[in-house]
């Protein structure tokens, strides 16, 4: 599987202690399986870092060793998806909260985060919040590696 990463500049090695905490599956390293997402997320960084140059470096991820490691998928919105996202989002330990070396799921951009900011500050219910996700279009996938194990299994293209 082709996966693309979207930065402000090119590195060598994926270091996991540079990744950001509290991200929607946790500190990780974050990959697309469609470039232009990528390549909007590298335009997103540049502007967030008002530095470097936006950037797609492409990945490649066997299958088969993604399966020999722990990996969860969530296929669609849904109660389990929000409650693991505002788990990592609301992560204060710098231990991860959860186990997994790899997930896989929507993201949470901008109009799912005000979503997910109405269910934290008790403007919907559950229910509501993921009714509201289903019904919006466009979703987009994310992949996340978050340990040396999964990392290994990348190779740059």
């Amino acid at each position: 599987m082709i996966l693309y990463h979207g930065t402000n500049a090119d590195f060598g090695e994926i270091d996991l202690r540079k990744s950001k905490p509290n991200k929607d599956f946790g500190q990780g390293f974050y990959l697309s399986r469609e470039y232009p997402q990528a390549m909007t997320m590298a335009k997103t960084k540049v502007e967030q870092l008002e530095t470097g140059t936006p950037t797609v470096l492409t990945f490649e991820a066997d299958d088969e060793q993604m399966n020999s490691l722990r990996v969860l998928r969530f296929d669609d919105y849904s109660e389990e998806w929000a409650k693991f996202i505002l788990l990592n989002r609301n992560n204060s330990s710098p231990e991860p909260a959860h186990d997994y070396d790899i997930v896989v799921g929507p993201i949470a951009n901008d109009r799912v985060g005000v979503q997910l900011w109405k269910f934290e500050n008790g403007t919907i219910d559950l229910p509501t919040l993921v009714h509201n996700l289903r019904n919006m279009k466009g979703i987009t996938f994310q992949y996340y590696f978050g340990t040396e194990r999964a990392i290994k299994i990348l190779k740059r293209l």
